[in-house]
């Protein structure tokens, strides 16, 4: 039976970079370092993901509670701006004065991926974002597929892959919000791939402005096993990162990276955790992908 995360609202989960940037990350965010270099090396698959996700599973009304509950606790503003089932699709807030820059991220668009709103979760109860980064975050998209333990929204629709037609309630309404935003220095989403080797990450970044991605990959190393392939999802990958070079026009259903990336911000990235493997990996990855790509950005 899967184990169940997210009942208590006390819970804490450590985030962990190691190496000499990892150093240098941990005093800018202030993040206790545990565990060394060879972590990851004694990480084994768990071998439960045959046809699709069977690992642990969240409590989706416990995480939208602790995330909340550390938003505001923090001086965040939380919007809900759409409703499914009677869960809140949120989203969360930190102004800052004169910004250096401004950053969205999300997760929890697929709910059988509980690694991403645990590491937003996680994220925000650290509270220890770069001091001038505007932030905006969508941290669990699809509430209503958690309560389910499944990809799809309750119509049984891929919310990923409506963000050029925006049919579904949950598309539409996040659409309507981000317009209302100012423009994104960089974005981040959150995922993760049953059927993944490791962590992996997708560039879109057409105008090749310099990226953290080598960085994110390099920290996230320590703490995670990285699919080394060729070619990951039928796509050219080095280092695991995948840089595709086809034009969104040319697509006929758009994940949110595409809508993201054609109306709001010149650079995205989709971080893909590695779904058979302990939950607690999968999110210090995530985790560690997104502190170590603020500190370089910013």
């Amino acid at each position: 039976m899967p184990q169940n995360f997210g009942v208590s609202s006390g819970q804490r989960e450590k985030s962990a970079i190691f190496g000499p940037q990892a150093l240098q990350n941990a005093r800018i965010f202030g993040v206790a370092l545990r565990g060394g270099c060879g972590e990851h090396r004694r990480v084994r698959r768990l071998g439960k993901n045959h046809g699709g996700y069977f690992g642990e599973t969240m409590d989706v009304r416990a995480v939208l509670r602790d995330l909340q509950a550390a938003a505001q606790e923090h001086g965040w503003s939380c919007e809900s701006f759409h409703q499914t089932g009677g869960l809140d699709l949120w989203a969360l807030h930190r102004p800052v004065k004169q910004p250096a820059g401004r950053v969205y991220l999300s997760a929890g668009i697929h709910g059988d991926e509980p690694a991403g709103p645990l590491a937003m979760r996680q994220l925000l109860q650290a509270d220890a974002w770069p001091e001038r980064v505007e932030c905006w975050l969508c941290p669990c998209l699809n509430p209503a597929g958690f309560a389910r333990n499944a990809r799809e929204n309750a119509e049984g629709r891929d919310l990923n892959r409506d963000y050029r037609h925006r049919e579904t309630g949950e598309v539409a309404a996040h659409v309507r919000w981000l317009e209302r935003q100012p423009g994104f220095d960089a974005a981040f989403c959150l995922h993760e791939d049953w059927e993944a080797q490791g962590f992996y990450l997708y560039e879109l970044n057409p105008a090749q402005r310099p990226s953290p991605a080598a960085r994110m990959m390099e920290a996230v190393a320590a703490v995670c096993p990285i699919d080394l392939s060729p070619v990951i999802e039928g796509r050219a990958a080095q280092g695991g990162i995948i840089r595709p070079t086809l034009n969104p026009a040319d697509r006929p259903l758009w994940p949110e990276a595409f809508w993201l990336l054609q109306n709001k911000t010149p650079q995205v990235w989709t971080l893909e955790a590695p779904s058979d493997f302990p939950l607690e990996v999968r999110v210090r990855a995530l985790v560690t992908a997104v502190q170590t790509a603020l500190a370089h950005c910013f």
